[in-house]
This record gives structure tokens, sequence and C-alpha cells, in this order.
């Protein structure tokens, strides 16, 4: 029998969003890079800092005490920031790697953030507000949202039309939504989604299919990946798995503007599925 090469992932991630530990399945993302990664010292790293922010806050903490001391911890005492200088490295998406060097883009920032949050009991948000994740704290009846890729900076809401404008050009203005909770399934998917732009860009199709998969196990139904994968197929020349993918996306999405196109090369691989064979 087949070893299955997800079964950290898919045993983490695969499950009702309530059952996720978001902390143990973002570090499965890591397995194909480090085989050996050591799950129990990484997450063990994590309640640390908790610790040290539980300390810091006092038994007597409020929320905002809390957010201080968190922001206190993890920026000022352990220096964690946000990696300008080269922002599409691969190990910016590996939690391991940031909590190793202290450095990752505002998707694993934010993981780290909310998981270190959950261990001294705040609620934390992750909000896939567009182009810059962050996260939201409720307090006094008003949401806090805090950026952690900036330091745990708190952003009003003009900081974010600003933020837009200038990411934007003024073709996305701020709405409420923007700052709506997003699931942990969803999470995972942004991070694999990144990878996979990182991977594409450096025409790593090896990297790029199995970053496919795992976006595929968390959504099944998704065509987008689909068509992706049998693209990555194709061009590996696994004929076979494309054509099975083509024919799948073609059920998901029937009617999509690309429909025609996929036919077509559905024919062409045909061909060569029988010139194979």
């Amino acid at each position: 029998m087949a070893t299955d090469p997800y079964r950290e992932f898919r045993q983490a991630a695969d499950r009702p969003e309530e059952q996720i530990d978001l902390g143990r399945a973002a570090l499965t993302i890591s397995l194909p890079e480090y085989p050996t990664l050591d799950f129990s010292a990484f997450l063990g790293r994590i309640s640390d800092l908790a610790l040290e922010v539980t300390e810091r806050a006092g038994v007597d903490a409020d929320v905002f005490r809390s957010i201080a001391a968190l922001n206190f911890v993890l920026f000022a005492r352990h220096g964690f920031s946000g990696n300008r200088d080269d922002y599409y490295d691969p190990k910016n998406s590996f939690l391991n790697q940031v909590i190793e060097r202290k450095t990752g883009i505002p998707i694993t920032l934010s993981v780290l953030y909310m998981e270190v949050a959950e261990r001294v009991g705040l609620t934390v948000n992750g909000v896939g507000f567009p182009g810059h994740f962050m996260v939201t704290v409720r307090a006094d009846g008003n949401e806090i949202v805090i950026d952690p890729f900036n330091s745990g900076d708190i952003k009003t809401e003009e900081d974010l039309a600003v933020m837009l404008q200038q990411m934007y050009g003024g073709k996305l203005g701020f709405r409420r939504e923007f700052l709506a909770p997003v699931s942990k399934k969803q999470i995972l998917t942004r991070m694999l989604t990144n990878l996979k732009a990182i991977y594409v860009k450096a025409n790593d199709m090896v990297k790029t299919l199995g970053t496919l998969d795992r976006l595929l196990i968390l959504d099944p139904a998704s065509a987008a990946d689909t068509r992706d994968r049998g693209v990555i197929y194709t061009r590996l020349e696994c004929f076979g798995q494309a054509k099975d993918d083509f024919e799948r996306y073609l059920e998901l999405a029937p009617d999509a503007d690309d429909a025609t196109a996929v036919r077509e090369q559905l024919i062409e691989l045909a061909k060569q599925v029988v010139l194979i064979h």
C-alpha cells in the first residue's frame, strides 16, 4: 500500500473546523521541506511565549492589558517582525521558520499571534483583509484591528483606507466586510495559495503540484485548483492525471470562460495518452 505523503496534513486539516488545531495544521505545511520537523518543540515554543505574556499581563489583566503584553513579548522582547527584505522567500510561509528566524509575512505572523493569544485566553480572529492579512479582537463592544506584520500596530478604519489606497491606487475602497473573520481552513488555504504563487514564479512544478494537492484536500470542489493541477500535470507529462483533472474541472465549472480551451486540451491529451499506451 502506497504511503500517503500528506498524512499529517490530512489528519490536521481535513476535519471539522472546531477540531482543527491551527498551529499544528500550519506546521504540517512545512513538512515537505522539513520532513523531520519536531511538532512538539515548536508548539512548546508557542506555549512558552504565551507563558511570558501571562506573566507580564498579570493575574487581573483585561483584554487591553493582555494585548499590550502580547505585543511587548512578541515584538519588543523577542523581535518578531515582517520580512520586508525578502518577502517572497518561501521560508516566510513556514511557521517553524517564522518561529526560528522571527520574521515572516502577514499571514504567518498572524497565525503565530493567534496561537499565542489563544493560550492566554484572548479570542483573536484572522481577517482576510485584501492584500494584507491581519487579526481582530473584540473589547468593550469594539473591534480592535491588529497588524502583526507591523509590530502589532492598532489600525483604525482611516488607517485601513490609506492601506488600500497605497496597495490598489484608489481602485478599492474600504468596506466593513473586509474585517469579517475567516475560518481556519481559509487561513490554511491562503497560506498554501501564497506558496503556490511563489513556486509558480520559481517555475518549480513539483513543489507547485504538492501545494495544489494540499489545496484540494482542503477543498476538493475548487475548480480553479483542479484546473491548475491539470496544467501542472501536463507540464510534467503526466497526461492521464491531467486528463482526469481537466474532466473534473469541466464538471465543476462547465460554463467557465476557458471551458472551450480546456475541452480542446482534453482532445490533445487523449492523443498523448494513446501514444503512451
